[in-house]
């Protein structure tokens, strides 16, 4: 799998994080894979923030330090500021619902080429939780907020309008439904689409807008 080759530019390269900032991401990779060992033997409910330390070998402090909540532990990654910088850096003549999916599929590339295998996999079973566990339906709709305000503040640079306005609340929100729904469908496939391809078609349909859908037109 080649997922860079499906972005429509080259993805912005990422500049190599200090020593610090690497071992606070290895600790999170650590408490969220004990986690999702945990949840696939003994459930979600069922397994402690404690348990979830003593089989990442950290103390349950540091996970709380890195995860909120449990919740968070599901749905926290390490993504939102990256998509924040890709979308700064794309080009100013763009228009912005282009902008962000180009952003969007550019970072969603550079996590599928980190690790082949790991990250589709842990999206299988994020979405999976998501839809069985209300508490995580809850605390999505939080992330998802927050991503929105993030990406929001990015457009408003781009376009001139206010990070609160109308307008890119409307967008940010549309785009990252858009986004969930499209995780959900892939997630639910019997085919096991690519995921890039599956949001790239997401995206390209907000772009678009339904009639375009429809009328079998797509956004070039």
């Amino acid at each position: 799998m080649a997922p860079a080759a499906r972005t429509e530019s080259s993805a912005v390269p990422a500049s190599r994080p200090g020593l610090r900032e690497r071992k606070k991401i290895k600790t999170r990779q650590a408490i969220r894979k004990a986690a999702y060992r945990l949840f696939d033997e003994q459930g979600y409910s069922a397994t402690s923030v404690e348990r979830i330390a003593e089989e990442a070998e950290v103390s349950p402090s540091t996970v709380f330090r890195y995860f909120p909540t449990k919740e968070d532990i599901v749905l926290s990654d390490e993504y939102d500021p990256l998509l924040h910088d890709a979308l700064l850096a794309r080009p100013a003549d763009e228009p912005p619902v282009t902008a962000l999916r180009r952003a969007m599929l550019d970072v969603l590339a550079q996590a599928m080429a980190q690790e082949p295998g790991r990250e589709p996999a842990e999206a299988h079973q994020r979405m999976r939780l998501v839809q069985e566990v209300p508490a995580l339906r809850a605390r999505m709709t939080e992330h998802m907020s927050v991503t929105g305000r993030l990406l929001a503040g990015a457009l408003a640079d781009r376009t001139g309008l206010a990070a609160d306005s109308f307008e890119l609340r409307v967008l940010t929100g549309a785009l990252l439904g858009a986004l969930a729904e499209a995780m959900f469908c892939w997630s639910e496939s019997d085919d096991e689409p690519d995921v890039i391809a599956t949001v790239d078609r997401a995206m390209r349909l907000v772009e678009g807008g339904l009639d375009s859908a429809v009328g079998g037109s797509t956004s070039q």
